[in-house]
């Protein structure tokens, strides 16, 4: 166990996940059911300039929006916080619970994994790809109920010279040509990368 640094924001931390990380994570924890019902609002298609007929040669757009209709389906978020239940189940050799629908299973795998996210945060191998999985899904969702664009990616380069792709709110990176771990100061704080010649 690292006590020298958070897993997740890689600033120094007396326990292996700060507070505030792990708050943020029960944040989103919370927000997933929520967003989860705000998508079916969001699976109607934006229609920019369009009259809603197909101009001749063109055919009618989808009547609805794909990519939140893939968060709502099976697989989606309900995909991402079953299989993270799955893993913490298994891992302490409890039975799985079951549910009859999505929503019902999104609203309990949410519920499951807050209960237990301080044993997570302490013992959880694979924390980190916890907090980046629920974060993302919560980001992707989120954007899709409020029409909000993506977080701008910014390529900075290590001193290796090797290429990372930050935003604004990346807690940290770790360089995959040196090995070099980065905390959110440390990798704002990394020269832009030169754009290759085309």
């Amino acid at each position: 166990m690292n006590d020298t640094y958070c897993e997740l924001c890689f600033r120094p931390a007396a326990t292996r996940v700060h507070d505030g990380c792990k708050q943020k994570i029960r944040e989103n924890l919370d927000q997933l059911p929520g967003l989860y019902a705000a998508l079916a609002d969001a699976l109607q298609p934006t229609r920019s300039g369009d009259s809603g007929r197909a101009s001749s040669g063109r055919t009618a757009p989808i009547p609805c929006n794909l990519e939140a209709l893939d968060l709502r389906a099976r697989g989606g978020i309900e995909g991402v916080l079953a299989t993270w239940a799955a893993d913490l189940c298994e891992r302490e050799q409890w039975q799985l619970p079951q549910y009859g629908t999505i929503e019902a299973a999104v609203d309990g795998y949410a519920d499951l994994l807050r209960r237990n996210l301080d044993m997570i945060c302490d013992e959880h191998p694979a924390v980190r790809e916890f907090a980046a999985e629920i974060r993302q899904i919560v980001g992707q969702a989120s954007r899709l109920t409020t029409g909000e664009k993506p977080a701008r990616r910014i390529p900075v380069q290590c001193g290796c010279g090797t290429v990372l792709r930050i935003t604004i709110d990346t807690p940290g990176a770790r360089c995959p040509g040196c090995e070099t771990q980065y905390g959110h100061a440390e990798v704002l704080q990394l020269p832009m990368a030169e754009r290759a010649a085309a």
